[in-house]
């Protein structure tokens, strides 16, 4: 696991403050790492999840800071989406 992907776990637990999520989502990055986020918060992992966000390390970096909305980096072909597309607005939404 890199140095980003901690960072991004303790970020994301601040900035989705106990938001409920209905399912479990999984952010991937290529050659770094995944994080599983659900309503017990973030943590790293790779386990099976209801959807799937895959993006390269800038990418995911901006989304978890606030700097890219998920939604412009999913149109712009920056961030992919596997499975349940509505919890992946649901995540969106909580990083808003």
């Amino acid at each position: 696991m890199s140095d980003r992907i901690d960072a991004a776990i303790i970020a994301l637990n601040a900035r989705l403050n106990g938001a409920a999520l209905d399912g479990t989502a999984k952010f991937v990055v290529p050659g770094e790492g995944a994080i599983l986020v659900d309503n017990s918060g973030a943590r790293a992992g790779d386990d099976a999840a209801d959807v799937t966000l895959t993006a390269d390390g800038e990418v995911f970096e901006a989304i978890i800071q606030g700097d890219l909305d998920p939604a412009t980096a999913f149109m712009s072909g920056k961030l992919g989406i596997d499975g349940d597309m509505g919890l992946a607005l649901k995540l969106a939404g909580a990083l808003g």
